[in-house]
């Protein structure tokens, strides 16, 4: 079934609006709140993500232009945490300016392209769709850190499938990422959405299996929770190890989360 690509980035202007929410009423020195990931404050995450859109973007429409990028991320010169660093200087309407343009600019782009197409990434390449959908789950999981750090609530949504299917999808990336051989074993899972529907992945006959709140299952990929403050369940030897070292960004899993750092 062919993806519905304007609905997919009518949901990244939704989960961006949902940011925007939390960050209207910050002051200005709010910004430099350290947040749960090590060494970063809101602003480096929103830093982040208007980067990492423009990457996006330029991944898609100026390839050879991203390649130079992609090759010194590969060599070790660039990183998440250079990056952050470099932007530093930028102050909150600085920031927020950039990240309107970016997120602007990123939605304008992919509206035009063929969602199926290919485009090159820092983890494997994938479909503009798929591009798609890892800017909102990262809009989803960054703004989860900013949620964590100033107290905000989020209620979850539909959306969250979304995050959900590229944390599913990526169960190949997440053993590589930690250099381990990827198991040949199909992984059912089985999540209760925010509805009380229950989304599905995998052969209903599969052994492992993955199960619980599509809540948890998203903060738990995305890497913003240990698996232990969560409900997750997992039955089977592959499914109880993906669970525990699950990741749906590119990139190195970072230290992500204590056990007991964000106690149920």
């Amino acid at each position: 079934m062919p993806v519905d690509l304007a609905a997919l980035l009518d949901d990244l202007d939704a989960e961006t609006a949902a940011l925007r929410e939390i960050l209207e009423p910050l002051r200005d020195s709010d910004w430099q709140l350290a947040t749960p990931a090590p060494g970063w404050s809101i602003g480096d995450q929103v830093a982040h993500l208007a980067y990492f859109d423009d990457m996006a973007v330029s991944s898609a429409t100026r390839p050879e232009e991203f390649a130079a990028i992609q090759a010194s991320v590969a060599d070790g010169a660039e990183n998440p945490d250079t990056i952050a660093a470099r932007y530093r200087h930028l102050n909150p309407a600085q920031l927020r300016d950039w990240f309107g343009r970016a997120r602007a600019g990123l939605l304008a782009t992919f509206a035009g392209l063929d969602p199926s197409a290919r485009v090159p990434w820092f983890g494997p390449p994938m479909s503009v769709a798929s591009s798609a959908t890892a800017r909102l789950m990262e809009t989803w999981a960054h703004g989860q850190d900013i949620a964590d750090t100033t107290g905000s609530s989020r209620e979850p949504t539909a959306r969250l499938r979304h995050v959900a299917h590229i944390g599913v999808a990526a169960l190949p990336y997440s053993y590589a990422a930690q250099g381990l051989h990827v198991p040949d074993v199909p992984v059912r899972v089985e999540l209760t959405a925010p509805s009380d529907e229950v989304w599905t992945w995998g052969p209903d006959g599969a052994r492992d299996r993955v199960t619980g709140p599509a809540l948890d299952f998203c903060l738990v990929v995305t890497r913003r929770r240990h698996r232990a403050d969560t409900a997750m369940v997992a039955a089977g030897p592959v499914a109880d190890q993906w669970l525990s070292i699950a990741q749906s960004f590119a990139g190195p899993p970072g230290v992500g989360r204590l056990p007991g750092q964000f106690a149920r």
